[in-house]
């Protein structure tokens, strides 16, 4: 299935006659938290990071990161509660002290644009991947059509059959609608033992899996390039049957939010629900 890259789809309409003011956006997200009944840590980073709270919900806006394009293409679809999974203003922790004391303009017109059209944004992080299973690991495992080849004991592991490298990247690129995939390793190496680590786990976990004798090849969104890439590039050199595919954190995320904004439907019907794919940031130099 490939991910969408466009103007957002709606996964339900809402009932006729619905109102608006019965719903409100801490309403919808107490459902949320109700309905994946899991722990969150105590300094949890799903919490609402802009709006009121008490704004009653038009609609619902599923995305993977809260980039200033969503919220536009949000708004004009008439979607004010916008829940992402990623950061809205820059840093893992959404503070935005110091660049509000640097008079920062891009933070600046980015709140404004909030305000104006009194949108809510509330990230749905933590949850999403405590759930069982990994809301984000299910979406991608779907995306990339790997649900027959995954572990039933370990979910991050898969035996696809055995292919080429380059392949097994060409593939994914296409599955996700990639534009830029980049790879460590040899092009021809054969390789059918595949890790899938989403987004940016850090690079001690990322080589924890690397170092297991069913990782052959690491599926992941982004790394510090002296790090885990690093690390696969010396283990080539050293003629070890390893390799690295990354997607950029955006890719390798996006199908779990498509699959959240599946899942809400089934307990929030009266609202419309979208899903708001976030456009990957790089192309590639010609």
């Amino acid at each position: 299935m490939k991910i969408l890259t466009t103007f957002c789809i709606a996964l339900l309409a809402a009932p006729a006659g619905f109102s608006a003011s019965s719903l409100t956006a801490q309403q919808v997200i107490d459902r949320i938290k109700e309905q994946i009944a899991v722990t969150l840590p105590e300094n949890t980073v799903d919490t609402f990071k802009a709006g009121n709270p008490e704004t009653p919900v038009k609609g619902i806006a599923v995305t993977m990161m809260a980039t200033e394009d969503v919220l536009e293409r949000a708004a004009a679809s008439g979607k004010n509660l916008i829940i992402t999974h990623e950061p809205t203003f820059y840093g893992h922790l959404d503070k935005t002290a110091e660049l509000e004391r640097q008079n920062d303009a891009v933070l600046a017109d980015k709140q404004k644009f909030i305000a104006d059209h009194q949108l809510v944004v509330w990230r749905f992080h933590d949850g999403w991947h405590k759930r069982r299973p990994d809301g984000i690991l299910l979406g991608m495992t779907k995306a990339l059509g790997w649900e027959k080849y995954q572990s039933t004991t370990q979910l991050h592991l898969f035996t696809l059959p055995e292919t080429k490298l380059s392949d097994l990247a060409s593939d994914a690129k296409r599955k996700l609608g990639i534009r830029i995939v980049r790879v460590v390793g040899e092009p021809d190496l054969k390789v059918s033992k595949i890790g899938l680590m989403p987004g940016a786990a850090g690079s001690q976990r990322q080589i924890e899996l690397l170092e297991k004798s069913e990782v052959e090849v690491l599926v992941i969104g982004e790394t510090p390039e002296w790090e885990t890439v690093e690390y696969v590039a010396d283990a080539a050199t050293q003629h070890k049957h390893k390799a690295l595919l990354i997607l950029g954190h955006i890719p390798s995320e996006q199908a779990g939010m498509e699959e959240c904004a599946r899942w809400l439907p089934t307990f929030i019907p009266e609202v419309p629900i979208s899903f708001i794919a976030a456009k990957e940031p790089f192309w590639p130099a010609k």
